[in-house]
């Protein structure tokens, strides 16, 4: 018997949608990492993309626990000397909700241009609405 090994034309996508009100953060983002990296998937292989497309709504409803809401920090560096600025998790979550699960998601995916793929097919918005109604995506409880 030979091993099964994927290729791209095997692969097929599903469309989720994950409502995040009242998710702990970091539960959250492992749960998509693992549907958009495929490793629920039976056909799972490590050096092709066989994961799902995930929409995450309510992004701004996201809890945290403890006192990471001041005390976690998110940074990032002009090139400059002195450059270096930082940002609290509140006030990332005031002004950009889905950027706190964005990267939240894309600590927990490889770091190279696979995980880059991977990355683009989760879309992350604020409110309710979604603009992929088409694509039928199914609710996913996590």
């Amino acid at each position: 018997m030979k091993t099964f090994s994927p290729t791209p034309k095997d692969i097929t996508r599903n469309w989720f949608v994950v409502d995040a009100s009242d998710k702990i953060l970091g539960r959250l983002a492992t749960a998509v990492a693992v549907r958009l990296r495929g490793k629920h998937k039976v056909e799972f292989c490590p050096h092709l993309d066989t994961g799902d497309f995930i929409v995450v709504v309510n992004a701004a409803k996201v809890l945290t626990t403890g006192r990471k809401l001041d005390q976690k920090k998110y940074y990032r560096h002009s090139g400059w000397i002195g450059g270096l600025k930082e940002t609290s998790l509140r006030d990332m979550l005031a002004k950009k909700p889905e950027e706190v699960i964005r990267k939240a998601v894309r600590g927990m995916l490889p770091k190279n241009r696979l995980g880059r793929a991977m990355l683009k097919k989760l879309k992350v918005y604020a409110g309710e609405a979604h603009p992929h109604e088409a694509q039928k995506p199914e609710t996913l409880d996590v």
